[in-house]
This record gives C-alpha cells, structure tokens and sequence, in this order.
C-alpha cells in the first residue's frame, strides 16, 4: 500500500471516498463474420466506458474511457469474443493514463475469446504510470488452434517530456493465453517501490523510461522468427532494444527505450510491415 500524503486531510481518508464515487465500468462485446465482413452482435456497456465501432476498411473495436483516465480504486473489465472467420482489431481511443492511488489500486481485467480461424489483434495504446499509480491488470485469452491473435501492450513510467519521474508506485500485470485449453504463454511481472531507480539498474532497464511486450500466437509464428528480427533490425537514430523468440507456437518480443515516443514510433513500424494491414487511426504517429 502507498502511503496517504497527507492523513490530516479529510479528502484523503478512506471513510470520505465511499465505493460509490469510483469508476467501475464493463464491456461485453460479440464479434461475428457476416459474410461481408465482421459486424457486432451484441454489445453491452456501463459506467464511464464505451465500445466505438468508427467506419474503416477493417472491424475497429475502440475502446473509451470518458473519465479521461484512472485512479485508484477504478475497475473496468472487459470480455470481447470473436465468432468463427470474426477479423478484428482492439485498441484505446487515446494513451490510457493511470494517477495517483492513495489506497486501493487500479484494475483493468481483459477477457478475449477467439474461436474457429478468428483473428483478432490486440493494440492499446500505450498506459501512462504516474508517480503514486497503483494498477493490477490481467490479460486473459482462450483460443483454438487455428485461430491468430497477437497483443502489444506498451507501459510509460511518467511523461520525460513533462519532467516527470516515477518515484513510488506499484504495477502488477498478469498474462495467460490458452490455446485449445492449453496454457501455452503465462507472465507474472510485479514492479514495486522506486521504479524509477529500479529501470535504472543495468541489469533490468538501464534507464528504460517506456517497455513494450508483444506476443504473437498463430499457426504460423514460429516460422516468422527470423522475418521479425530483421524488421526489428537496430535504428541507430532511436534509443530502442529488442529481442524477441519464438517457441511452443508463439512468438513474443520484448523492447526497452529511455525514450517512450521514439518506442512508439519502432512499434508502430513494426506493426504494420508485421501485419500488413493499417494500424488502427488513432495509432497514427
């Protein structure tokens, strides 16, 4: 637990933010092919959350937070699922900002569901930890084999541009994917106390401000190894490391930077020689 700032002020106190004054959202959302395409058939919102379908040449599912950001004790869960032949891509409407928490942290739980030759890319934009944030976040995927799915989850510690560090905070992110039932990609990260000074030790981020995590899970990932490092090869004008490996099925790329807009610009690149398609409008740098 972070420590209240001020306990002589009454706005702090736990007995003067009653549950009702924090943003508890769902989203509930069934993708299915209609043969001219992928359409929703059925969607289902609360709290301060949308679902936003903008017109493109491919099924955008945009997902909007009219709170502008989180604090904490802010909870979304969102479960999407994606029918048979269902081709979709899921992103934010902007970077998703996590404030300060005085006590209780905030939670995003992410359902995804890809059935029979479904494809579905997952692509947030990046979340902004400020200093004193709070967030438990969980990723969880249940696919059959021959569906595609990939997720590129992208975490800032602070705004360098804004002069701000990340001195105390806490970040729990768990992933699991399942395929035909099988547990085949499983990630507990827990970062805890001065993330700043802890992305500053060599051996973790040697001064990493921004770290992306990429998983590719599809037929064909193992055999696009080698086609992903070389798109992935150095750009000595941007302060970005990568690495990435494949086994099992899967392939999955990690990256650190000290610079958050030149990851995004390598990420974005990426994506869309990777993918082949356009990424989402919003996403455009």
């Amino acid at each position: 637990m972070l420590d209240v700032i001020s306990p002589s002020d009454p706005l702090t106190l736990k007995s003067q933010l009653p549950a009702y004054i924090r943003a508890r959202g769902h989203l509930t959302a069934r993708l299915q092919d209609s043969g001219r395409g992928t359409r929703v058939f059925d969607l289902s919102e609360a709290g301060g959350y949308r679902l936003k379908f903008p017109h493109a040449d491919q099924c955008e599912a945009m997902i909007v937070n009219t709170g502008g950001g989180m604090a904490g004790g802010d909870h979304l869960a969102l479960s999407l699922s994606l029918g048979p032949k269902a081709v979709a891509v899921c992103s934010t409407q902007s970077a998703e900002k996590i404030y300060r928490a005085e006590r209780d942290r905030a939670e995003i739980i992410a359902t995804l569901t890809l059935e029979d030759t479904a494809e579905l890319a997952w692509l947030p934009q990046e979340t902004i930890l400020f200093d004193g944030a709070q967030l438990h976040r969980q990723l969880r995927v249940d696919m059959v084999a021959s569906a595609t799915f990939m997720a590129c989850e992208t975490v800032v510690f602070g705004r360098s541009a804004m002069g701000e560090t990340v001195h105390k905070a806490q970040l729990t992110d768990h992933w699991d994917i399942r395929r035909n039932g099988k547990l085949v990609f499983a990630e507990r990260l827990r970062m805890a106390g001065d993330i700043q000074a802890l992305l500053d030790r060599r051996t973790i981020g040697a001064g990493a401000r921004a770290i992306t995590t990429l998983v590719y899970v599809a037929p064909d990932a193992e055999a696009r190894l080698e086609e992903t490092r070389t798109l992935l090869a150095p750009d000595d004008s941007a302060p970005v490391e990568w690495g990435a490996s494949a086994w099992n099925g899967l392939l999955c790329i990690r990256a650190v930077s000290t610079d958050a807009s030149a990851l995004r610009r390598q990420t974005a690149r990426f994506l869309n020689r990777f993918r082949q398609r356009p990424l989402p409008r919003v996403w455009q740098c």
